[in-house]
């Protein structure tokens, strides 16, 4: 039995490990699914989880930890503002790896990584169900809420009146 071991090194010194870490997350939040050695799947897991916790709660200290652990503002905004909350009821397991076929190549073996949920269907629907600005004013004006324009006449009419009785 081995103890303590807190992550798979892939044969690689800490700060290449890291970097491969850094960009495998940011595809798989940019695709949303990712085609990976199932070494490389598996030491990104918990990666990936824990900045799934954090983007559940869109604070500035938590942006702030994904830009140090993802590339590119588009994959951090990704992050807090579909991604965190499509998981927010949910505790833990956001992703599932799926074994392939061995590489042609080499034959290692081949996992796909990708999020439980599929996040930009998700994303889709609370468009579609949210109404766009224009209806909320069409609906505004059906209502009655809204004041007609004023003709151009009665406006003249209403800048001579109040007027100054010193200038007249």
């Amino acid at each position: 039995m081995v103890h303590r071991v807190s992550q798979q090194k892939l044969s690689r010194s800490t700060n290449a490990r890291r970097h491969l870490l850094k960009n495998l997350a940011t595809s798989l939040v940019l695709h949303e699914k990712i085609k990976t050695t199932s070494a490389k799947a598996k030491a990104l897991r918990p990666y990936i989880e824990k900045l799934v916790t954090k983007a559940k709660k869109n604070t500035l200290v938590n942006r702030r930890y994904l830009s140090g652990r993802l590339d590119g503002n588009n994959s951090i905004k990704k992050m807090v503002e579909l991604v965190g909350p499509t998981f927010k009821e949910r505790l833990g397991g956001y992703t599932r790896i799926v074994k392939l076929p061995p590489r042609t190549g080499d034959k290692a073996e081949m996992a796909l990584i990708e999020f439980v949920e599929n996040v930009s269907e998700i994303a889709a629907k609370k468009k579609l169900q949210e109404k766009s600005p224009k209806d909320k004013i069409s609906e505004k004006t059906k209502r009655g809420t809204k004041k007609p324009p004023i003709a151009k006449k009665e406006q003249s009419k209403n800048k001579k009146t109040k007027m100054d009785p010193k200038k007249r």
